[in-house]
């Protein structure tokens, strides 16, 4: 399993590469997600963990780095975190088994700088 690092640093050069060839798409992009997860009738954290949530079931790692990065840093707990897996887990089945431990384990570095014992 990658680190929440090695997944943005794999994805870095990339990432940059692509929003210099199409800016007014990343931009749009980028004012989206932001206008999506801040504070509104659900807390931003809340709308965090929704998206957590769709990560899991996309299985897509790079989702799950960003969104548990947006979810400790809008104050998840890990308790939190976990119940969210537990509905992605109900929605979508086996997968969720798979990509849920992988949100925990990545949610534990975007708070801890590393995995929790």
């Amino acid at each position: 399993m990658e680190s929440n690092e090695e997944i943005r640093a794999e994805l870095r050069q990339p990432a940059l590469d692509l929003r210099a060839m199409i800016p007014e798409v990343w931009h749009g992009y980028v004012e989206t997600s932001s206008a999506a997860v801040r504070d509104g009738e659900l807390s931003g954290m809340t709308k965090e963990l929704m998206a957590l949530v769709i990560a899991i079931t996309r299985e897509c790692d790079g989702c799950i780095a960003a969104h548990t990065r947006g979810a400790a840093a809008k104050g998840a707990t890990r308790q939190q975190v976990a119940e969210a897996i537990g509905v992605a887990i109900a929605m979508n089945g086996g997968p969720a088994t798979v990509w849920g431990p992988r949100a925990l384990h990545a949610f534990d570095q975007a708070i801890n700088g590393s995995p929790a014992n």
